[in-house]
């Protein structure tokens, strides 16, 4: 135990020199201190609205205190050997509360129900706090989140009980283990805490991630165009482009063989082309929206037409790739431009009225402290993005891995999706804040108000038929969100809500399906009402989305390979973007 105590000091020492490292060259991050002030700053307006009034501090105080007193005295009944009931009990889905000894013992299980306790009466004084404005409540709502998960017991080894045991049986052993990864992950974040959900070394994309044939037949600073090898004699006449979300890399849709909606499209009989954008530096500072959709959407329809003699197509978006899809689509419809004969959105917001939980993230004041995280560096770190989508969901997201990792001492276990989702990548600093101010915070395109080249987009006017993907469960493009955006297209949608979320309901082979999907038609009436008159179909929605391809244009011609003959191999599929790495 002394000598793993002096090991566990040692690595201890490592890990702060990695995190002092940066202070030490003066280069300092400062959205930390914002982001602390915001909190204070937040939660400060709820607590002024329950404890400036002396009626309303002894009302919250009386919240608690009845709850307090109850679990006191079946504490105590159980110290004496007798049988009480559990004044709270955590949710059946919550995994921190699993060991025995939470339940078995008193002072184990006074602590969690204290706990419990505890958070859901900071979350009642939030959500009935008197005078908030819905984007404080929800900020507050999410802070609240934030510090509840942080503080819970099962993140400390002295009030965990297995945490309490491993400990013992080891010597502390774990400990030592846990605090060496520690160390490294702060070193790997470069003095910020890199954490590993996964083992990075059992995969290598183009190996067993991202390895559907194909090969680059364009690039340009933006992005790399790839065709993938078709599969089947015959394809359908007209191509596909996919424009994937360049929040994260495109191999989302092409984790590997059992799971690559890429990789299915093309045994589909479609002649397959996917945008990979480049993971930016300080060099693409200026890209913003239209460059996007000039050296993105209409660069690969350019190249599509070279390779295949083909000048309309079907195009995908997924997630702010359908967002400057829908974008680009405005814009065509504005200048004649017919490249695109129909449009799929996968979970993709037109509409931010509804937007999910990453709105807690945009107001004036955040926008302009991200703003001027940007400025000395022209992009977002890609950690940034990568925390705040590991904060949406943080018991399953953070704590976990923290208690395993640094805790318990144990390596994450190999998993795709994880490894894609620690795979972050940086934002050009124009066009993120075109992003979050037009989208997030001024709703623009919805409205009609959104420019592009000096040309104001206008929804209404594309006419093209659309597929427009939602998922039951998704926090970052709502069910709700995109069902209204189906309401600022002028031509035929067909909405189509999956189950599970925002990557799990988009990504559901029909050959290991875990969910299922509705479908009723157009978006009419409400939601809700739309739900109860859709019918739902077990299995994967991606058939359903095919019939929907092939019947917007049916006609079949030989097979094309990559290029065409007119476009030369610049590398094989994954191509080199995707391999950057932040």
């Amino acid at each position: 135990m002394s000598r793993n105590a002096g090991l566990l000091v040692e690595e201890f020492g490592r890990a702060m020199a990695a995190y002092a490292k940066p202070f030490e060259q003066g280069k300092t991050d400062s959205s930390a201190a914002d982001g602390v002030a915001e909190v204070v700053r937040t939660l400060g307006t709820v607590a002024e609205r329950w404890f400036t009034d002396p009626h309303k501090a002894a009302e919250a105080q009386t919240l608690i205190g009845g709850q307090f007193l109850a679990l006191w005295g079946a504490t105590l009944q159980r110290m004496q050997g007798e049988a009480a009931p559990p004044v709270v009990m955590p949710d059946p889905r919550d995994k921190r509360f699993a060991a025995p000894e939470w339940s078995s013992n008193p002072m184990f299980d006074f602590l969690k129900q204290g706990y419990l306790i505890t958070s859901r009466w900071a979350e009642i004084l939030v959500d009935e706090a008197e005078g908030l404005d819905d984007h404080t409540r929800a900020k507050a709502r999410f802070y609240v989140r934030q510090l509840s998960s942080a503080l819970s017991p099962s993140n400390f080894v002295m009030t965990n009980p297995e945490l309490l045991r491993d400990t013992l049986s080891e010597s502390g052993a774990n400990l030592v283990r846990g605090m060496k990864m520690l160390a490294e992950d702060v070193e790997a974040g470069r003095g910020e805490l890199r954490l590993r959900q996964t083992d990075p070394g059992r995969f290598e994309i183009g190996v067993n991630m991202a390895n559907t044939p194909g090969e680059v037949i364009f690039r340009n600073d933006l992005m790399e165009l790839i065709q993938y090898a078709p599969q089947t004699e015959t394809v359908l006449k007209r191509p596909l482009l996919i424009v994937p979300p360049w929040i994260n890399k495109f191999y989302i849709l092409d984790l590997n063989k059992d799971k690559s909606f890429i990789g299915w499209a093309v045994s589909q009989g479609l002649t397959v082309f996917v945008i990979s954008w480049v993971n930016p530096d300080e060099r693409h500072a200026k890209k913003d929206f239209e460059s996007y959709m000039r050296e993105g959407i209409f660069a690969a329809l350019d190249a599509i037409e070279t390779a295949t003699g083909e000048r309309e197509v079907s195009a995908v978006g997924y997630c702010v790739g359908g967002t400057l899809l829908g974008v680009t689509l405005a814009y065509m419809a504005a200048t004649d431009d017919p490249r695109i004969g129909s449009a799929t959105f996968l979970t993709t917001q037109v509409d931010f009225t509804h937007a999910g939980d990453l709105k807690v993230f945009v107001d004036e004041q955040q926008i302009q402290a991200v703003e001027a995280s940007m400025q000395s560096r022209g992009y977002l770190d890609g950690s940034k993005m990568a925390t705040a989508f590991n904060m949406l969901r943080p018991n399953d997201l953070i704590w976990p891995y923290v208690v395993n990792n640094y805790l318990k001492g144990k390596a994450p276990l190999p998993f795709d999706l994880l490894y894609w989702n620690s795979d972050a990548t940086r934002m050009p600093a124009a066009n993120h804040s075109f992003y979050l101010r037009n989208c997030y915070l001024e709703n623009k395109l919805s409205r009609g108000e959104m420019e592009i080249g000096n040309v104001r987009l206008d929804l209404g006017r594309v006419t093209i038929p659309i597929f427009n993907l939602a998922t039951r469960e998704d926090h970052i493009a709502p069910a709700l969100s995109v069902f209204e955006g189906c309401r600022a297209f002028g031509g035929p949608v067909d909405y189509v809500l999956a189950g599970s979320g925002h990557i799990a309901g988009v990504v559901n082979p029909p050959s290991k399906p875990k969910y299922q999907y509705w479908t009723g038609g157009p978006a009419h009436g409400s939601l809700s009402e739309w739900i109860a008159a859709a019918v739902e179909h077990p299995g994967s929605w991606w058939p359903y989305w095919f019939s929907w391809i092939e019947g917007q244009a049916p006609e079949r011609v030989p097979a094309r390979e990559p290029g065409g003959g007119q476009l030369p191999s610049l590398a094989p599929a994954p191509g080199t973007y995707v391999r950057i790495r932040a």
